[in-house]
């Protein structure tokens, strides 16, 4: 019998399901972030706020499937794996929507302006970092496979892929973000001082994004070298 049924028919479902659906809900956030800065650049201040409260309602789902977890995650040691790399793979995930939130805030908070020659380049780089989000999707939606395997054969192989192919976009994403800063740099003088401040900060935490989306194929790495 497969591990997951194993697991299942002793605790009474498997706990890789309720992970799989909070990535895949902290997934939602940062796919919002796209519509979300497209409507900023247009200035509709009424669409971007509508989909930063999708992006919170999405935060909050997450929220719920997290705790639900911590609640009902097994402390036996029948586990497959060690109960606190499972908590750590979704405090990581989680961390991901909570910045996807944190972003979106902000810049309807503060209405910001973001200069129009930076629009496409900007774009970019959020596309690249929701890119990551998604790869760390995928790399989890293989841990149902990886147990029933028991952390062996092929399927090892492929998350290792996906975990290299997530480093890669993070990577892009880091390369992305000198460019954006170093855009910004030169206009600088044209803009107000505090405006530029938080176009940094925002820049940043999009960079940020894609950073706490890698750490999730980092926690399956250390699963797989167990």
């Amino acid at each position: 019998m497969p591990t997951s049924n194993i697991l299942a028919s002793v605790f009474g479902r498997s706990p890789i399901g309720p992970i799989q659906k909070h990535i895949s809900t902290v997934y939602k956030c940062a796919l919002q972030l796209e519509p979300f800065f497209q409507a900023v650049f247009a200035e509709e201040w009424e669409t971007a706020c509508e989909v930063q409260q999708t992006i919170t309602k999405f935060e909050h789902e997450a929220d719920a499937i997290k705790r639900s977890i911590r609640r009902s995650l097994p402390k036996s040691l029948f586990l497959p794996v060690p109960r606190t790399d499972l908590l750590e793979i979704v405090t990581v995930q989680d961390k991901v929507a909570n910045r996807a939130k944190d972003i979106a805030g902000l810049v309807v908070g503060r209405k910001m302006v973001i200069p129009e020659s930076m629009h496409e380049a900007f774009i970019t780089y959020v596309r690249l970092s929701i890119a990551t989000t998604a790869q760390a999707l995928k790399a989890i939606h293989e841990l149902d496979e990886l147990l029933e395997t028991g952390f062996q054969g092929r399927e090892v192989d492929l998350v290792e892929k996906m975990v290299e192919e997530l480093d890669n976009i993070e990577s892009e994403t880091d390369k992305d973000q000198v460019k954006i800063r170093r855009m910004l740099f030169d206009l600088e003088q044209t803009l107000p001082p505090v405006d530029v401040m938080f176009l940094y900060q925002i820049i940043e935490w999009v960079g940020d994004l894609a950073d706490r989306a890698s750490r999730v194929g980092s926690y399956l790495q250390l699963l797989l070298a167990r």
